[in-house]
């Protein structure tokens, strides 16, 4: 059930998002689909995490594949047109991370469970010889970075889409000085 409300929300959006809706998607009734979860926002919450979890494995799936390099930098720009693209579920990713935003106590979880799934790949991708600490710092640099580099596509249109671009080039340009002091 989770899997077929979750490509429901892939394809339409969080927009009307309701448990009739995900019910009608996943075959069922919303009385099924209350027994299984909590309510519409535990439901929705699960599905978005259906959907991040196809977004980073996608991600670093291009990041950790061997014809992209190894270095940091490398890894990084290898998943950035992963995140920039119009894959699946992207619109309704972005608008989970605006809910998260517009109304945290409710609905902060949506964010930060992207958090969580992204740090440690970012860190794994650091230089062995690093400090933990240092993995930790850069890791969190990196994922606040295209997070902000994201929203700045998704929201500033034309000029979004080249400032975007404009920082991403200067993140992985500090990333490739950052390796090469060692």
């Amino acid at each position: 059930m989770l899997e077929l409300v979750t490509d429901d929300l892939a394809a339409h959006g969080l927009v009307d998002f309701s448990l009739r809706r995900a019910a009608k998607a996943a075959g069922t009734t919303h009385k099924v689909l209350l027994y299984h979860f909590a309510g519409a926002e535990d439901l929705l919450r699960e599905a978005v995490e259906v959907l991040r979890e196809r977004r980073v494995t996608s991600s670093l799936a291009a990041a950790f594949d061997p014809g992209h390099g190894q270095s940091l930098a490398e890894r990084v720009r290898a998943l950035w047109p992963v995140l920039t693209g119009s894959g699946e579920g992207q619109r309704a990713l972005d608008q989970a991370l605006g809910l998260a935003m517009y109304d945290p106590e409710r609905h902060a979880a949506l964010a930060v469970d992207a958090a969580d799934r992204f740090l440690p790949p970012l860190r794994a991708m650091c230089p062995a010889g690093w400090s933990d600490e240092r993995k930790d710092e850069v890791a969190e640099l990196v994922f606040a970075a295209l997070r902000g580099f994201l929203v700045q596509r998704r929201t500033g249109g034309v000029a979004g889409d080249v400032g975007g671009e404009i920082g991403f080039a200067a993140l992985v340009r500090m990333l490739e000085r950052e390796e090469a002091v060692g």
